[in-house]
């Protein structure tokens, strides 16, 4: 049955950014209307992503703050150190590498790795927990309307939202971002990232290994139990092979690169897999439109930071809206969503370029290049305060941090 929605914000997609904004607005006191295409029970089944996120010690402050946090107890994995190897297959790692360990910037660790799936259900709950939050799925925004004084989105079964302020947080893809005529800029890789679920026999400590191959990056992640999750970066032509064997197959070609430093390991579950790319927005804000997260920018995972980029704009994006919601502005125009363009746009894009730089520096194997990115590994790490600053980097506590970053009430 269709209905008129009343509401301060319309944020279109509610996944693990559309939700915690919906809650850090709800939180500043603003009415907010999250509609998203999926079923909540579809998001949220173990076939649907196989994916985990590195949640930086930041963002695990504003999950705090969210109160997030109590429905993930028991699903997050403490990341307690990293290392950075580079090698062949032929080779084995280079005897160069870089360590971060946590201990050395404080007690908190790194970060926690959570899967994506259990992340949804804790954003879902305390959605549901949260009065002035309207969550509307599984439907869909077909259009949406930009007035003088507010917005208005027609949904999928007849209902309209009317807000002063439309929120796109709907993915790559964005069809609010691209119905508004925004352009992107970006690039292929032509890789692939194969995603599965590795049991091993000895435990991981919290470890998480970044192991640098010429197809790209190797990434293994730390799970709760006797679990990793594994990132297999590889040319998509060499990916589509190695997605293309059998159980027994893949199984030996993955153990040739995961080595036995954990003891007998195999592949648990279904695979993955994800088309590596680079996507920028041209711009960030319309008038009385916001994007935020994937639909503003899509970053190579080579470092683990494209969900810790949205949930910084997440945080900036709600503080500037309460803010000027409770100057009695008007959260919808241009001059104030400017705001959250100018905080985000520069951060955004020069981690985009440097996991870029990154990306093509490492999955190569050019013998002087291979040598120099060796070299610097183990020069930096043996630079304690360098390393230490990119320890703070990596747990997103560096620069002009939102509120909630820094575990305040928005």
């Amino acid at each position: 049955m269709s209905e008129m929605i009343d509401s301060d914000v319309l944020i279109v997609g509610g996944g693990l950014s559309g939700l915690p904004l919906a809650l850090a607005l709800a939180q500043g006191g603003l009415q907010v209307t999250a509609v998203d295409a999926l079923d909540p029970a579809t998001a949220t089944d173990a076939k649907f992503d196989g994916r985990v996120s590195a949640i930086a010690f930041a963002s695990c402050r504003m999950f705090d703050r969210l109160g997030v946090t109590p429905h993930l107890k028991g699903r997050m994995q403490p990341i307690n150190d990293i290392v950075v190897s580079d090698g062949r297959l032929s080779e084995g790692a280079s005897p160069f590498f870089l360590h971060f360990d946590h201990t050395e910037i404080g007690d908190e660790p790194l970060g926690n790795l959570i899967e994506n799936r259990h992340t949804r259900i804790a954003l879902q709950k305390a959605v549901a927990a949260e009065p002035n939050i309207r969550l509307v799925a599984p439907n869909a925004v077909k259009s949406v309307e930009y007035g003088a004084s507010h917005v208005t989105g027609h949904l999928a079964d007849g209902s309209t939202v009317k807000a002063k302020v439309c929120l796109a947080c709907d993915g790559r893809g964005s069809p609010t971002r691209n119905a508004a005529g925004i352009k992107t800029v970006g690039w292929s890789y032509n890789q692939t990232g194969i995603v599965c679920t590795v049991e091993h026999e000895l435990p991981h400590e919290g470890v998480a290994q970044e192991y640098f191959l010429p197809g790209g990056p190797f990434a293994i992640l730390p799970m709760v139990g006797n679990r990793s999750s594994l990132v297999w970066t590889e040319r998509t032509a060499n990916a589509k092979a190695i997605l293309s064997l059998n159980d027994e197959d893949f199984t030996e070609e993955m153990r040739e690169r995961f080595g036995d430093y954990l003891g007998d390991c195999a592949p648990v579950g279904p695979r993955w897999s994800y088309p590596l790319t680079l996507q920028l927005s041209r711009e960030y804000v319309r008038p009385r439109l916001a994007l935020v997260a994937d639909a503003a920018h899509g970053v190579h995972p080579i470092a683990g930071q494209g969900l810790n980029l949205g949930l910084r704009d997440v945080a900036a994006l709600a503080e500037v809206l309460v803010d000027a919601a409770r100057l009695g502005l008007d959260i919808g125009q241009i001059d104030v969503l400017k705001r959250y363009e100018q905080w985000r746009r520069f951060d955004n894009t020069a981690l985009s370029f440097m996991m870029d730089g990154l990306n093509r520096l490492f999955s190569n194997d050019i013998a002087p290049v291979r040598l120099a990115r060796d070299l610097g590994l183990g020069a930096v790490n043996q630079i304690g305060p360098l390393r230490r600053l990119f320890m703070r980097h990596a747990g997103g506590a560096v620069g002009d941090l939102p509120r909630l970053l820094r575990g305040e009430a928005v």
